[in-house]
C-alpha cells in the first residue's frame, strides 16, 4: 500500500529539490509539482515528489490520524518513517 505523508519543508535546495520531515526522518524529494516552496511550510509527499502544500493544522490531524490507523494494524512491524506504529 503507498499512502502519501506529510511532511514540513527544512530546506530548499537547487533544482527543485527539497528536504521534507516527517515523524523525524527527513528524505530529499522533488518540488516540481507545487509552486514557491518555503522552508517551514507542510507538504504531502508520495512517490518521492512534494505533490501538494497543506496548513499546519491539517497536516497534524493527518499524521495523528495515520498514528491511529497505524496503532490498530495486525502487522507486527508496522513503521511510518522511523516511528513505531506509522509506517
Amino acid at each position: 500500500m503507498c499512502l502519501a505523508i506529510p511532511g514540513r519543508i527544512m530546506k530548499v535546495d537547487s533544482n527543485e529539490m527539497i528536504v521534507v520531515e516527517s515523524g523525524g526522518v527527513r528524505k530529499r524529494v522533488s518540488a516540481s509539482l507545487i509552486e514557491d516552496a518555503r522552508a517551514g511550510e507542510w507538504v504531502i509527499v508520495h512517490a518521492g515528489f512534494a505533490i501538494q502544500k497543506l496548513d499546519e493544522e491539517e497536516a497534524l490531524e493527518t499524521l495523528k490520524l495515520l498514528r491511529e490507523i497505524a496503532d490498530c494494524s495486525p502487522e507486527p512491524g508496522f513503521e511510518l518513517d522511523g516511528e513505531p506504529g506509522l509506517s
